[in-house]
C-alpha cells in the first residue's frame, strides 16, 4: 500500500487494513498507548494519525 496517497487522519477501518488487525486489537492498544486513538464527533470515533501508524509499522518490521 501505498502510504504517500494516505490522509494525515486514519479511520479505525483503514488502520485495520494497513496493519492488518482487528478493531479490537485497535482498541486494546489505544487503551494501552500502544497506538493511541484520537477521538472526533457526538460518537466518539477513533481516529488515528498516519504518523504514529507509519512508526508502529516500522518498528514492527525491525
Amino acid at each position: 500500500m501505498d502510504t504517500k496517497s494516505l490522509p494525515d487522519i486514519l479511520t479505525l477501518r483503514q488502520v485495520c487494513d494497513l496493519l492488518n488487525v482487528h478493531p479490537n486489537t485497535l482498541r486494546q492498544w489505544d487503551a494501552k498507548g500502544i497506538l493511541p486513538a484520537i477521538r472526533f464527533g457526538a460518537r466518539k470515533d477513533r481516529r488515528y494519525k498516519k504518523q504514529d501508524v507509519l512508526k508502529l509499522l516500522e518498528r514492527k518490521g525491525a
